[in-house]
């Protein structure tokens, strides 16, 4: 037991929510079943939604499923939710925040929202529906609705939260706005970055005012090489490989001991998140604890190289401010490397403003941060101008 808590205080971008720890396939209902014909229409046209019973005082939530692009430009059905304040809408409409979760899994088992609370896992929701936001929640590409999630494909989770933002334009009664901003910790930073990054070329018709991120997910090539002799990292590394064995055609097998790829297919098969999910995946771990990999520097050996490469965030558009929290006991995202994304990001002349969070470790930054980041967000729709750090 005590391995299991040092597993979840360690957790990197496994403090997600997944739905009850490890589910299997059978876990998706019929609501995630898509046809030829759910996917017509632009992206962000939305399928479907059902309400969802007891949500927290003041608010309506919905499960919703809408249309979206996938990696070779393909449509494709994203599943998420999508939750606002109860009462009729203002004229000018409600604020969007667009939530992008820590990882979770690859598998569609390992949804958000199959929780039956799935809005637990949303780091500031009471207070975002406290100031009249509404909140669209993705599950990303591959969970909930299809086969395998394209995990920390920029791309991917970037159209995933732009068409959420645009599905919930289009239901009644929730009088979302084009005007949103983006949110997101861990591989959920990850996605907001690029969020902001495709925003204008993917989704002119929206406006977005910030991205706010919480440990991000920034040098992937990085991450992989300080974590891979970490049991957290031979996790994540094994379900980096499982997805992008699926999604890019990537040769695991090429990469993987054929002892082990058998150990490395069932680790990607499970979820995180839960008290369960960690004990399920500590135990998985043992499988691989005395290494798996057959080449010494993942992230340097093609085509491993060029993916981490494509799927490492660069700079976001000018003009666009970027709110960063970070714990400084985080040994998942070094605080290090997320300083030198802050410092490309204040060279490239965009406004950021830095929170430090000290003794936070990467399992907490989102919940630590949530409240400063709210805030931050708010003023992005009517505020002052917000502090920049970079000048500090």
């Amino acid at each position: 037991m005590r391995n299991v808590k040092v597993w979840l205080a360690a957790a990197a971008m496994l403090a997600g929510v997944c739905g009850s720890g490890v589910l299997p396939a059978s876990a998706q209902s019929g609501f995630y079943q898509v046809s030829k014909a759910d996917l017509g229409g632009k992206p962000g046209t939305l399928i479907r939604a059902e309400r969802i019973q007891d949500p927290p005082v003041g608010a309506v939530a919905y499960r919703v499923l809408y249309r979206s692009t996938g990696l070779s430009g393909e449509p494709i059905a994203v599943s998420g939710i999508v939750m606002a304040p109860v009462g009729p809408p203002p004229a000018a409409g409600r604020p969007v925040i667009a939530w992008a979760h820590p990882t979770t899994g690859v598998v569609p088992a390992c949804a958000p929202s199959l929780r039956p609370e799935p809005w637990t896992g949303i780091q500031g929701h009471l207070e975002m529906i406290g100031r009249g936001f509404v909140i669209v929640a993705t599950d990303y590409p591959g969970l909930g609705a299809g086969t395998v999630h394209p995990y920390l494909v920029g791309e991917s989770e970037a159209r995933a939260v732009l068409d959420s933002v645009r599905a919930a334009e289009q239901m009644e009664g929730i009088g979302a706005s084009r005007y949103f901003a983006v949110w997101g910790h861990s591989q959920g930073g990850h996605a907001a970055l690029y969020t902001g990054i495709l925003a204008s070329s993917y989704a002119p018709d929206l406006q977005i005012t910030g991205i706010a991120a919480a440990a991000p997910a920034t040098e992937l090539a990085t991450l992989m090489e300080d974590d891979i002799n970490s049991a957290t990292g031979k996790i994540l590394t094994a379900m980096t490989l499982y997805s992008w064995g699926h999604v890019y055609g990537a040769p695991v097998d090429k990469v993987v001991q054929p002892q082990m790829q058998a150990e490395v297919r069932r680790v990607g098969e499970m979820c995180g998140g839960t008290v369960l999910g960690a004990i399920e995946l500590e135990l998985a771990e043992r499988g691989i604890q005395g290494g798996f990999l057959t080449v010494n520097d993942l992230p340097k050996v093609e085509p491993w190289r060029s993916l981490t490469a494509r799927n490492t965030p660069g700079p976001t558009p000018h003009g666009l401010p970027v709110f960063i929290a970070q714990g400084t006991a985080d040994p998942v995202v070094r605080p290090e490397v997320t300083r030198a994304y802050m410092a490309m990001l204040c060279k490239a002349g965009i406004h950021v403003t830095f929170m430090s969070l000290p003794g936070v470790t990467h399992t907490f930054a989102g919940e630590k941060s949530a409240a400063t980041a709210v805030s931050w967000m708010a003023d992005r729709f009517s505020g002052p101008a917000p502090r920049n750090d970079c000048v500090r």
